[in-house]
C-alpha cells in the first residue's frame, strides 16, 4: 500500500502539478526534481514495506543532481524554452549568475552523501571516498560556470552531470554492504549499548570514590583543588600554592 500510495502521488504530482507549472512559474524545476527523486523511494517501499533513513540516500542524490543538470539545459536552451512558452528560471536571469549559483549550491549538497551512506552502514568506506571525489568534480564544473557563464562552461557542467549519476549509482551498487553485514553492525551497536552502565550506577560509583586528603603544616585536612596542579605544571621548581579553608 505504501508503494502504491507513492506511485499514485507521484503520478498526480507530475501530471497535475509539474506539467502545468512549466507554463506558469519557474518553480516547476524544483517540483520536477521531487518527481524525479520519488521512484527509488518507491522501489525501497515496495521491497521492504517501509521507508527508513537509509532509503533517503539515492532520492537525495537524484534531487540535488537534477538542479545542475536542468539549470545547464535551461541556460543553453533559453531561446527554445521562451519560444515554447515555458517559464524557466534562466529566462529571468539575463546574466546567468543566479542560474549558475543554484547549480553550484546543489552540487555542493552532493558532497556529504557518500559519507552518510558509509556512516549509516549502507556502503563501505571506499564509496565515501569515490562519491566525494565525484561530487567535487561536478562542483568544479559548476564553479567554472559561475565564474565564466558561457555556453561552453554550461555544456561542460551538463556533460559532467551525465557522467555523475551512472558512476554514483554504480559505486553505490559495487560498495553496498550486504544485508548480513548490516545486521552484524546493528547487532554490535545494540550489544555495546547494553554493556554501557546506566547513569544512576555511574553516579553511585562516583559518590563512593574516597576523596584524597592532603595535610599541610598549620592547615587542616582538606581536598586539594584541581587548579593547584595547573598552577604548578608550568613551573615545577616553584612550591605548590597552599589553600586555606575559609
Amino acid at each position: 500500500m505504501l508503494a502504491a500510495g507513492l506511485a499514485a502521488s507521484n503520478l498526480f504530482l507530475y501530471a497535475f502539478v509539474y506539467t502545468p507549472l512549466k507554463q506558469i512559474h519557474p518553480v516547476n524545476t524544483w517540483v520536477g526534481a521531487i518527481v524525479g527523486a520519488i521512484p527509488p523511494l518507491l522501489g525501497w517501499a515496495a521491497a521492504s514495506g517501509q521507508i527508513s533513513l537509509n532509503a533517503m540516500i539515492l532520492p537525495a542524490a537524484l534531487y540535488f543532481w537534477q538542479l545542475p543538470h536542468f539549470m545547464a539545459l535551461a541556460y543553453l536552451c533559453r531561446k527554445d524554452y521562451a519560444d515554447g512558452g515555458f517559464r524557466m528560471f534562466s529566462l529571468a536571469d539575463a546574466s546567468g549568475l543566479r542560474t549558475a549559483l543554484v547549480a553550484l549550491r546543489n552540487c555542493l549538497y552532493l558532497l556529504p552523501l557518500g559519507y552518510l551512506a558509509y556512516d549509516w552502514g549502507i556502503t563501505s568506506g571506499w564509496f565515501c571516498i569515490e562519491s566525494t571525489i565525484l561530487a567535487l568534480a561536478i562542483s568544479c564544473t559548476a564553479a567554472s560556470f559561475c565564474m565564466n557563464r558561457t555556453a561552453k562552461t554550461a555544456r561542460r557542467m551538463f556533460h559532467a552531470s551525465l557522467l555523475y549519476l551512472p558512476v554514483f549509482m554504480s559505486g553505490l551498487l559495487v560498495h553496498r554492504q550486504s544485508d548480513n553485514e548490516q545486521s552484524v553492525l546493528v547487532e554490535k551497536s545494540h550489544k555495546f549499548v547494553e554493556l554501557l552502565p546506566s547513569l544512576e550506577s555511574i553516579e553511585d560509583y562516583a559518590e563512593h570514590i574516597p576523596q584524597r586528603k592532603y595535610k599541610r603544616d598549620g592547615v587542616g585536612s582538606q581536598a586539594r583543588p584541581p587548579v593547584a596542579y595547573a598552577s604548578v605544571a608550568p613551573f615545577p621548581f616553584l612550591p605548590a600554592p597552599a589553600y586555606v579553608s575559609s
